[in-house]
């Protein structure tokens, strides 16, 4: 036997705080050694962050990665095992995004990245520039290392350390989703253990596309595959959700979290690297195209890693993949983004317009999540959390947070803005929940403000709007909508900067928006109103998605008030109600939540422009709507997609949680300016339809079935079945 012990972990790094990003390193490499392993693999360019984005391309962040660098290694910290770090390294002329490979306080090898990851939210190409050559050069290091190191080159490049009793080789992110991932040819080059430090981000059911990765790296060619991934907010939209791993022939044998408030994780596998060569020994095919392989460069390092048959060392064994429900991930993933946001901002708490509707209140339920993450890591002896908690809650004489709603009660605050259009009901379902969840709950009407505001308009053009339902225009209704809608927008930041004064409290508050993906994408908001605000938990989740959440969290979370919210009809409240007039969302959108959510999968995800939307469309819907019909709800969304458009431009910096969002400034890069006639394609639709001569197309009896369990979708195709299916585009 050869047994060999691993670790990998999760890190919560944090982009540029070099000191904080060093300390969590040290940590997990001093956990390591505690467990015994002798190889530690950290995530992707863990050194400085993975979100550095254009601080990449100042010189600064690459010397001060290797003054990091050098500090480690003149420590003890490499001694007895082996290390991959991540790290930026200038070559030359070049860039590029690097594992270095450390030993005994030596750098055995540089391991740039082959393949980059340049679409959605990732950049690469950007800052960094792709290794191209299959093949090992002579790196000089720069000569503050070199003296430091007593190192003058390394080899770099594309290859594997050769030790004495296995081959290690680095694999980096991305590499593993290309077509002909490295690993391939490493594997039949005899290499045995794969480390591939990552930088991935959470989306809703993402992780099992992920796991299945490793899985198949190693399925049918053997092999131990580690993994290690950030854990946390590092600066931006994204949350890393960690759950770093180890997979030995296709089996999980060890993972970590995929959500946590911890500051370091460190994951340890036992493993018999004889059972890799066993597995490969025992496939004909591997053997004989193992015969005849390109060789890859290597490096010789005249070390071992591995140690004899041993009774008091136990192996890891194979497990059942643990999975969250999508209402965990909504729970938990914004929740402790949150938590990173508010320890790392300066701020005292969160601000949050409370409506009492179902979007305000999922977002005070998530707050209410991380108030019991914080209490429930406190209680499991976690110092760091504890002590970002008394900073924070403003505690003293040795007192820390112990009640999730006392703690709450000190960095929560929840407003109602109501107005003569507003219910008793939403006033009631606002208090009710605050109280569940322990916020300081304020409860303010804003009719004066609207008034005054009316009667200097008034004053100036001699005219006074009135409502649709009182005999005025569209554009006075939707004008007096809009007054309501951005004067809580200003009292929501009034308060959140003068509140914590009010209370004698230091720092100041972070208001939070409330609008979701689907509104977004229609653009059903007012353009600087409460979706106007710090920073938004569930500006990437599905109006679909939040209604399971809330249902979800009623029982999970204790706020049972959440499942009355859900169940009640969606009203933005700002237009009077009357006997025969009572104002709905799904009304005022011309269109369902369930259809924008097929709208934003088909535009986003399967790349489809008006027509292709059409046509598709017509597959998914022809068994109940006519071709004109279909044609008719088409242009309507694409109609009030352009001409809200630019409402995308400013939203509020939203945590990444779903594939179709539209937002603006990372994610889906469109022009905002459009001809909202769109007269070409629409045009096209329209001879489509004439062709169709009104008739219905001929579809399968499986398409009348699309929305059932046991529905195949044959007969509506790839893309019209996937704008349905939540997982579609992971």
């Amino acid at each position: 036997m050869r047994l060999l012990k691993v670790a990998t972990c999760n890190l919560n790094q944090w982009a540029m705080d070099f000191d904080c990003n060093v300390k969590n390193i040290k940590e997990s490499i001093v956990r390591a050694r505690e467990a015994g392993a002798v190889i530690r693999l950290g995530p992707e360019l863990e050194i400085t962050g993975y979100g550095c984005e254009d601080h990449f391309l100042e010189l600064d962040t690459v010397s001060h990665a290797w003054e990091c660098l050098r500090d480690i290694l003149l420590g003890d910290w490499t001694d007895g095992i082996l290390c991959s770090f991540g790290m930026p390294i200038i070559k030359g002329s070049e860039r590029y995004n690097c594992q270095v490979l450390c030993l005994n306080r030596k750098i055995i090898m540089i391991r740039p990245k082959m393949w980059l990851a340049n679409d959605g939210n990732y950049r690469e190409l950007r800052w960094f520039t792709a290794w191209k050559q299959k093949e090992l050069v002579d790196f000089q290091l720069p000569t503050d290392i070199s003296e430091a190191l007593s190192q003058q080159t390394v080899p770099f490049g594309y290859g594997y350390i050769q030790f004495l009793d296995t081959a290690v080789a680095a694999e980096i992110c991305e590499e593993l989703f290309t077509p002909i991932p490295p690993h391939a040819e490493l594997a039949l080059n005899g290499v045995e253990v794969f480390m591939n430090a990552s930088g991935s981000h959470h989306q809703l059911r993402k992780l099992d596309l992920r796991l299945r990765a490793f899985i198949g790296a190693t399925h049918t060619r053997g092999g131990v595959y580690m993994y290690s991934n950030h854990q946390g907010c590092d600066g931006g939209r994204l949350y890393y959700d960690g759950c770093s791993c180890v997979v030995v022939n296709g089996d999980v044998v060890a993972q970590g979290s995929q959500f946590s408030l911890k500051d370091v994780e460190v994951v340890v596998a036992q493993i018999d690297l004889d059972a890799v060569a066993s597995l490969r020994g025992s496939i004909s095919s591997f053997q004989e195209q193992a015969s005849c392989k390109s060789k890859a460069p290597s490096v010789a390092s005249p070390y071992k890693l591995c140690q004899g048959f041993n009774l008091q060392m136990s192996l890891s064994s194979p497990f059942k993949i643990r999975y969250h429900l999508p209402e965990e991930e909504i729970a938990f993933g914004p929740g402790c983004w949150l938590w990173d946001y508010l320890r790392r901002s300066g701020a005292s708490g969160f601000l949050l317009p409370l409506s009492g509707g179902a979007d305000s209140s999922s977002v005070a339920a998530i707050v209410g999540c991380m108030c019991q993450l914080v209490v429930k890591e406190i209680a499991n002896g976690d110092e760091q959390v504890k002590a970002d908690a008394i900073r924070i809650g403003n505690y003293t004489e040795g007192q820390f947070p112990t009640d999730s709603k006392e703690f709450a009660k000190r960095i929560f605050y929840t407003v109602f803005m109501g107005s003569e259009n507003s219910s008793e009901a939403t006033s009631m379902r606002a208090k009710v929940l605050a109280d569940e969840i322990g916020a300081w709950h304020l409860d303010v009407k804003i009719d004066g403000v609207v008034s005054a505001l009316l009667s200097l308009f008034q004053t100036l053009t001699g005219k006074r709007p009135r409502y649709k339902v009182d005999g005025g225009s569209n554009i006075e209704n939707l004008g007096l909508q809009n007054i309501q809608a951005r004067i809580r927008m200003v009292l929501a930041f009034m308060l959140a900067s003068l509140m914590p004064w009010v209370h004698s409290k230091p720092g100041f508050y972070l208001v939070l928006g409330s609008s979701n993906v689907d509104e977004g994408l229609r653009g059903y908001l007012t353009k600087y109103d409460c979706s106007a605000a710090d920073i938004n938990p569930i500006g990437s989740i599905s109006k679909q998605d939040l209604r399971r959440f809330l249902r979800w969290a009623a029982s999970h979370l204790g706020y049972t008030s959440l499942a009355e919210i859900e169940a009640a009809p969606p009203t933005a409240e700002l237009e009077p109600i009357r006997s025969n007039y009572s104002q709905l969302d799904e009304v005022d959108m011309g269109m369902t939540d369930e259809e924008l959510s097929v709208y934003g999968r088909m535009r986003k995800i399967f790349r489809c422009g008006p027509v292709s939307m059409f046509k598709n469309l017509c597959y998914k819907w022809g068994g109940r709507l006519s071709p004109s019909e279909v044609a008719d709800k088409v242009k309507r969304f694409f109609k009030y997609y352009t001409i809200n458009r630019h409402k995308m431009t400013v939203l509020t910096p939203s945590y990444h949680a779903e594939s179709y969002s539209p937002e603006d400034n990372r994610f889906d890069l469109r022009q905002f300016l459009y001809n909202a006639r769109w007269p070409y394609q629409f045009r096209k639709i329209d001879d489509l339809v004439e062709d169709f001569d009104g008739g219905k197309p001929n579809l399968t009896k499986s398409t009348k079935l699309e929305n059932s369990d046991s529905a195949s979708h044959v007969g509506i195709g790839v893309v019209a079945a996937g704008s349905g299916d939540p997982k579609a585009g992971l």
